[in-house]
């Protein structure tokens, strides 16, 4: 289901809140329809990890884009992802720490951070197709594609989710208030909050596997395709 040599690059937008499946989900419809898999989350995690190396709290807006300036962001192709490096090393176990947890919503929610990686996204789209996923994808970095996707789940199945990516000793319970804050911020932001696009397809992840997930979203797309010819 590539696209052919020669055509338009694509975009695939996969938003949703925090463990409701999008990772997982955006690597595999990447690697079927052979595009660069995008977690832009990451990238926000990765602001608040170079901030809180540099002792700066994701509270503290202006060092945090202070920090940002002073860093070197790059990006490369690896595994079929546009991965990125700060100051040449590529973050990768340490995104996932309790203390990025806490920290990333007020990056995330920032006018000027967000200003920032809305650009650096949509500058991905030089490398190739993409399968991106985010919270505000369908809704901001490219809300003309016409493939939008809303991936949900209930709260206690993203809980569970969550906590067994957990790099750090927490209970079901902690990891299920953490989400339940983010998803405040994340809806309430000023900027960019997490919702459902108008023309995005919602699906509720929970009790599926992620192959009928992934074979839903291939199987939609190419729908689409078709009914565009």
């Amino acid at each position: 289901m590539s696209a052919s040599k020669g055509a338009a690059r694509e975009v695939i937008a996969i938003d949703g809140p925090a463990a409701s499946g999008k990772s997982t989900v955006s690597r595999r419809v990447a690697k079927g329809l052979g595009y660069l898999y995008v977690d832009s989350g990451a990238l926000y995690r990765g602001v608040t990890c170079a901030a809180l190396a540099h002792g700066i709290p994701g509270t503290d807006t202006e060092g945090v884009l202070r920090c940002m300036a002073e860093r070197e962001f790059a990006w490369e192709v690896a595994d079929g992802a546009v991965t990125f490096t700060i100051d040449g090393v590529r973050p990768c176990a340490e995104l996932r720490t309790e203390a990025v947890n806490q920290n990333v919503s007020p990056v995330a929610a920032a006018c000027a951070v967000r200003v920032q990686v809305v650009e650096w996204l949509r500058g991905m789209l030089c490398f190739g197709s993409l399968v991106m996923e985010g919270r505000d994808i369908g809704t901001k970095v490219f809300p003309d594609t016409p493939y939008k996707f809303y991936l949900d789940a209930n709260p206690e199945e993203r809980a569970r989710r969550r906590h067994g990516e957990s790099q750090e000793p927490v209970s079901v319970a902690e990891v299920s208030a953490s989400l339940q804050r983010r998803d405040t911020i994340d809806r309430r932001r000023a900027v960019d909050p997490l919702k459902v696009a108008p023309d995005a397809e919602v699906i509720d992840s929970t009790g599926m596997s992620i192959d009928d997930v992934v074979q839903h979203i291939l199987n939609a797309i190419a729908t689409r395709r078709a009914e565009s010819t």
